[in-house]
């Protein structure tokens, strides 16, 4: 908290900049500290009978889960403990008339609100750096922990009806496919060259051999088209290397929050590629890691805003103002990605309309607050 004090010093700011931001940045860490702290005692109570049950050792349940958990769930509210942080500091100076002497000195409104966006800015861009770099990082650990001693591996024991795009122009289906026996039924490959079909494989089945890491595709016809001209082949074992091994059928759907910024572009071109009607998921994560960050910053316009002024019941008028506003917020948010994911909005459309929608409430508390 000094580090970051002397830092901010170093800007040459005013007096009344670093007071503001002292208060704003002890507040943020005091109460996101007090959540977390109420977080954990909450996930213990709810969790203690599987470590028991499944003897999780004491230092992985603190150094594999809960070191990794805090981040997670500390920057995954951030913006909004930075906007109850800016309600409760502001209303308290509101009725010390500390806004209104600040005011007084000739210091304009506009002015005041320098100190605040500093804060929430440093606060967002840590944020940012921390959904795409370190969070993700912290929940490869969580997860796996997870999976040991909490949930299981993940099994979708039987996908059903199985499309997938592997190149450019190569395209595989399986009727279903297995888990337990890393097999796949009723195989087809075909290749096109443009909108021509130039080969199709169908089979009985396939299977992956772990041993040679490839697939071994059983009781199979090859059609190869040349124009007019056609050849069929058959056999009974053909061994082939194919872009999908049986992990991409036991992805779960939180696998994604494991991903960093590069693992997760990589990912979202692959599925792309493959056709995969999932991508929209993956893409409603990639914007969302942008969109809830700079939230911090319209989050913080609002809670100055709402606060910096006296009204009738108190400091407890303007944190109810603030939850009701946060889970709002959480709400829009929530709603607006899965019409994304249910094709009805367009994904960037989905993710920035609730910062948009509140960007403009910002907009409009901030042109009637008393200056």
């Amino acid at each position: 908290m000094n580090r970051i004090i002397d830092s901010i010093q170093s800007l040459k700011l005013k007096i009344l900049d670093i007071y503001i931001i002292r208060k704003f940045l002890g507040t943020f860490i005091y109460s996101i500290t007090l959540i977390l702290i109420i977080a954990i005692i909450f996930d213990i109570s709810e969790k203690i009978d599987d470590f028991i049950e499944h003897e999780a050792p004491m230092k992985a349940i603190v150094v594999d889960y809960y070191l990794n958990f805090i981040p997670y769930f500390g920057v995954l509210f951030s913006s909004l403990f930075t906007f109850i942080s800016v309600i409760f500091f502001t209303s308290r100076m509101a009725y010390r008339t500390e806004i209104i002497a600040i005011l007084s000195s000739g210091i304009s409104y506009r002015r005041l609100l320098w100190p605040y966006f500093l804060s929430a800015l440093l606060i967002a861009s840590t944020s940012y750096y921390f959904y795409d770099f370190i969070i993700p990082q912290a929940n490869k650990k969580r997860l796996a922990f997870e999976e040991k001693y909490i949930r299981g591996t993940p099994h979708n024991y039987t996908n059903r009806n199985i499309h997938k795009q592997i190149e450019p122009g190569v395209f595989v289906y399986m009727q279903s496919f297995s888990n337990y026996l890393n097999t796949g039924f009723k195989f087809s490959i075909e290749k096109f060259d443009g909108k021509e079909l130039k080969y199709k494989l169908l089979s009985d089945n396939i299977q992956w051999d772990s041993t040679k890491s490839k697939w071994v595709i059983s009781n199979y016809m090859i059609r190869e088209i040349d124009g007019i001209n056609e050849r069929i082949s058959r056999g009974t074992k053909l061994d082939t290397s194919l872009t999908i091994t049986p992990e991409d059928f036991r992805r779960r759907e939180n696998a994604i929050e494991a991903m960093d910024y590069y693992e997760l572009r990589d990912f979202i071109a692959e599925q792309k590629l493959q056709g995969s009607e999932d991508v929209i998921i993956s893409e409603v994560e990639r914007h969302k890691r942008i969109s809830v960050p700079f939230s911090t910053l319209i989050l913080t316009l609002i809670g100055v805003s709402l606060s910096s002024r006296k009204v009738r019941g108190g400091i407890g008028m303007h944190i109810g103002l603030g939850l009701g506003l946060s889970f709002s917020y959480i709400l829009f948010l929530q709603f607006s990605s899965q019409f994304a994911i249910g094709g009805l909005v367009n994904v960037i459309t989905a993710v920035w309309i609730p910062n948009i929608f509140f960007a403009l409430i910002a907009l409009y508390l901030y042109k009637v607050a008393p200056k």
